[in-house]
């Protein structure tokens, strides 16, 4: 059953060529072709200086933003699992277009078994960088200055977060997260299917149920079969307890 998750979260420099080569599954992430679980990866939107190679982009990232600055920004998305794949990749491009626009960005969809349930759990992890593209050449090096609003042309690049206060930032993401929820539910009512998700809380949404806890992989591995068979009833019939897990993203 369709379930709702979309959350975001920002990587200091010097984390950002690691991550992306976590979500690609490269480098010292790389796994076999027997225990991979990348359906999909794409990118888009970088600046000439690193038209074809997003792992340029993100190391000249880490070397030149500001020590306090966000190297890059990632939005974690589940997807329902009613949709088949070429669905899945179509709604995570239209909540790109949507919601990233023109910023340089890389995602991967991943679609790891579930410790508890066997069942897939496909969900999508799409980095970008909140630098607007604004038809100056820059080199690297000036990509990732601090923005110069007097001259642009002698600054880099302006952060679409730029001056933005805790509240404006936080009623931003409530609408990504209720634009995220209404991708999805359109998909699925053109799918055909009777299932909606809501990017509401319980508390909000008048719900009085003790939200699932998260247990994790080895958090699964600890509990006996009774406990997982309990965990897996109580799903079925919509009930809760603190045993409960929710999806498990690796």
């Amino acid at each position: 059953m369709a379930s709702y998750h979309c959350s975001i979260k920002s990587g200091k420099r010097g984390k950002a060529a690691s991550h992306a080569d976590y979500i690609v599954r490269e480098g010292r992430h790389a796994r076999d072709e027997e225990t991979s679980d990348l359906i999909a990866k794409a990118y888009g939107n970088l600046p000439d200086w690193s038209a074809d190679d997003p792992r340029y982009f993100w190391k000249m990232a880490d070397k030149h933003e500001r020590v306090n600055g966000a190297a890059y920004r990632e939005y974690v998305l589940a997807l329902p699992q009613e949709l088949c794949r070429d669905q899945q990749l179509e709604i995570v491009r239209e909540f790109i277009a949507s919601e990233i626009g023109s910023k340089p960005y890389q995602f991967a969809v991943h679609s790891p078994v579930a410790a508890l349930g066997k069942t897939e759990q496909p969900h999508a992890h799409v980095m970008y960088s909140d630098r607007i593209d604004d038809g100056i050449d820059r080199l690297p090096e000036q990509h990732f200055k601090r923005y110069n609003s007097a001259n642009p042309e002698l600054g880099g690049c302006k952060k679409d977060s730029g001056g933005k206060d805790r509240i404006a930032m936080k009623e931003a993401l409530t609408q990504t997260r209720a634009t995220w929820a209404q991708i999805q539910n359109s998909a699925l009512e053109q799918s055909g299917y009777d299932v909606k998700v809501d990017h509401r809380s319980n508390k909000d949404r008048g719900i009085e149920r003790v939200p699932e806890k998260h247990l994790g992989f080895l958090g699964v591995k600890k509990m006996s079969a009774e406990e997982k068979q309990l965990v897996n009833n109580l799903r079925q019939s919509g009930g809760s307890t603190q045993t409960q897990m929710v999806r498990v993203t690796r």
